[in-house]
């Protein structure tokens, strides 16, 4: 039997992630993922840590209204949070199912200062990395994480590891 993703977000790269996340830790089971545009709730960038979550939240519990047919609802939702005069990234992944959440986060990485620069200004961390690195649409392709990394990790590799993370209380529901 096949199962439904829907993602709350139209990106591919969240989409991809959500789908790579939940292939990986469930190989047997046959899944479908469609990209949703809902709201998040929260300022196109967030700026700490709590509005990063509420947004992931906001954004599975919206996909869920908008999708209620679907088997999981997923919420990412991309962060920054600063610490001291710099600024670390990461991102929250809420998962949803009619009776079930489960909820991580990425790991963090700090921004260059030009790009910190940037966001002091107003600006979100993708149009930021666009022009700093002279790229187009980075949030839809390898984000700042395959920017910086040189593409050992890209955005998608990099959510799909707080997904797996995420459907922990899915794969081992006794425990929770």
């Amino acid at each position: 039997m096949t199962q439904k993703i829907i993602i709350a977000s139209k990106n591919p790269v969240k989409i991809q992630a959500a789908q790579l996340g939940f292939q990986r830790l469930f190989p047997d089971t046959t899944f479908t993922a469609e990209g949703i545009s809902v709201p998040s709730g929260v300022p196109d960038q967030p700026m700490d840590d709590s509005e990063t979550l509420q947004g992931a939240m906001n954004r599975a519990e919206n996909a869920q209204r908008a999708a209620p047919e679907a088997d999981y609802w997923v919420g990412i939702e991309g962060g920054i949070e600063k610490v001291g005069p710099e600024m670390e990234a990461f991102a929250w992944i809420v998962v949803k199912s009619k009776n079930q959440m489960g909820k991580a986060r990425t790991g963090t990485f700090f921004l260059p200062k030009q790009v910190v620069s940037l966001i002091n200004e107003g600006m979100e961390l993708g149009d930021a990395d666009d022009i700093v690195f002279g790229g187009n649409n980075s949030k839809q392709k390898n984000g700042a994480v395959g920017i910086l990394t040189g593409d050992v990790i890209v955005r998608s590799t990099y959510y799909a590891e707080a997904v797996v993370l995420a459907l922990i209380p899915f794969h081992r529901p006794e425990l929770y």
